[in-house]
């Protein structure tokens, strides 16, 4: 493969294919990310022990929940478990299943109603537990970022807290320090802490932030939320 297509297409015409991976990294425009599930999904089909291609299943259908046709998120979330659950069966020791179990079961928590948040919290908190005795420092302090979010959204009476949120995604920042999700993240926490010019530079932050070309799409809506909440704040 080159360039992140294959060589010839299926007819012998001369025409390249993108791969999932290149029809991924465009998720952010209309299709991409559903074609490249669906490429996965094929390749899964094709070889049922293909762990990469379950996990990476995972992640887009993920995507697909979080910012696809609102009518057809919930289904994805869904099909992201499903396919995180058959990379933990294919590979229980790598982080990648883990998390993305529990990034799916956290989409459904807090999108589709208390009940569901209530139902996935313990499944979600060791999901990530797990993600960090095998691998601390995955997707560059992962983990730590969505349990931060974890003790931040979770009410104290089932476990939540804003210094744990607080905590965690301070570790998480000592692996990734321009990460825009986990200043984003650590200015909601702050800010419900009542340490608003604690919160106000961590959504500059944000704004301040490169782009990371991996993350581009969530980086650009992580800022323009910063953006908003900062505007609101400064009131």
């Amino acid at each position: 493969m080159v360039s992140g297509v294959s060589a010839l297409d299926a007819r012998g015409q001369g025409e390249v294919t993108p791969t999932p991976d290149a029809l991924y990294a465009r998720r952010e425009e209309s299709g991409f990310a559903a074609r490249a599930a669906e490429a996965w999904a094929a390749r899964l089909a094709a070889a049922p022990t293909d762990f990469e291609a379950a996990w990476k299943l995972s992640r887009a259908r993920y995507y697909l929940g979080t910012n696809g046709p609102a009518d057809g998120r919930r289904a994805a979330l869904d099909a992201g478990m499903a396919a995180a659950r058959t990379a933990i069966t294919l590979q229980p020791s790598r982080p990648d299943g883990h998390f993305w179990l529990a990034a799916n079961m956290g989409a459904l928590a807090e999108s589709f109603g208390l009940s569901q948040g209530l139902k996935y919290r313990k499944a979600i908190k060791a999901a990530l537990e797990e993600v960090l005795r095998l691998d601390a420092g995955y997707a560059a302090g992962s983990a730590d970022r969505a349990l931060g979010r974890w003790y931040h959204k979770v009410p104290g009476l089932f476990g939540g807290s804003n210094q744990k949120s607080e905590q965690h995604l301070r570790a998480s920042l000592t692996y990734d320090g321009q990460s825009t999700a986990s200043w984003f993240f650590l200015a909601e926490t702050l800010e419900d802490l009542g340490r608003k010019a604690d919160a106000r530079a961590a959504l500059q932050k944000v704004i301040d932030s490169p782009i990371n070309p991996e993350w581009a799409p969530e980086d650009r809506r992580w800022k323009a939320r910063a953006k908003a909440r900062l505007d609101a704040l400064a009131r």
